[in-house]
């Protein structure tokens, strides 16, 4: 970021600064942001990608694929159609599914910060564009569940595959537990000074935002050079210890 862009987004930060100390709810991303999935997702993606006969040894330029809804991505990045991006998501799933889902890693630190939200009595939850049944295994399997309120993905079918539509479902249940009823995001229960959106792409700031809530990004995902800027990040930290702080000191 050069001085001028740094000093613009320091007076922004200045008017979004916050009103309270630590926030009440906060809803995670996964890839990039709980874990590193880059092994697992970007070998996926190179199998499905020799469905159609591309052959992509870099692994490193398939790190796009991290964040947002596959049928996208691999409409953009490899001009397949919608038909072919759906053949593409199918071979991607018979490769992750088994294998990929696990070659991944939380980052070091990240279950104490969780744990640390727990004992300040933070409501968690996670919202990932992921399908839901991949987020919980992967929870599972790196015992993380047991730290969250809510976990909401996307499923299988396509259906909540937008980021903002994960984050009204995860508000949705965060509200039913708070209130009984769940019934709508629309009871200012949920705002910009209690309840955070973290995420390390510009579809999790574009989806807090979507819903008024304090945006934090971390900058240790895979978004690329500007992205958090330009998405409207009120924060970015650019490691665990940051992020923690960010939740808990305010």
């Amino acid at each position: 970021m050069n001085s001028d862009s740094e000093s613009a987004y320091n007076i922004m930060m200045i008017v979004k600064k916050r009103n309270e100390e630590m926030f009440k709810y906060a809803l995670f991303d996964l890839d990039g942001t709980l874990t590193d999935p880059k092994e697992g997702i970007t070998r996926s993606v190179q199998y499905a990608l020799l469905h159609f006969g591309i052959k992509e040894e870099n692994l490193d330029k398939l790190e796009g694929f991290i964040g947002p809804p596959l049928r996208d991505s691999f409409m953009l990045f490899y001009g397949l159609s919608p038909e072919q991006a759906e053949e593409a998501v199918a071979a991607y799933r018979e490769r992750f599914g088994e294998t990929g889902i696990f070659e991944n890693i939380p980052y070091d630190n990240m279950a104490e910060l969780l744990r640390s939200c727990k004992e300040a009595g933070m409501l968690l939850a996670v919202a990932s564009s992921k399908p839901q049944i991949y987020v919980q295994r992967i929870l599972e399997h790196f015992q993380l569940e047991q730290y969250f309120d809510a976990v909401v993905g996307s499923e299988l079918d396509g259906t909540r595959e937008k980021k903002e539509e994960v984050v009204e479902e995860c508000l949705r249940q965060l509200e039913e537990l708070v209130t009984g009823k769940g019934q709508t995001v629309l009871s200012q229960i949920f705002h910009h000074d209690n309840c955070c959106m973290i995420g390390d792409r510009k579809y999790d700031i574009e989806g807090g935002n979507r819903y008024g809530l304090y945006t934090i990004a971390v900058s240790y995902g895979y978004a690329d050079e500007g992205e958090l800027e330009a998405a409207g990040a009120d924060r970015i930290v650019d490691s665990v210890k940051e992020l923690k702080d960010a939740l808990l000191k305010g």
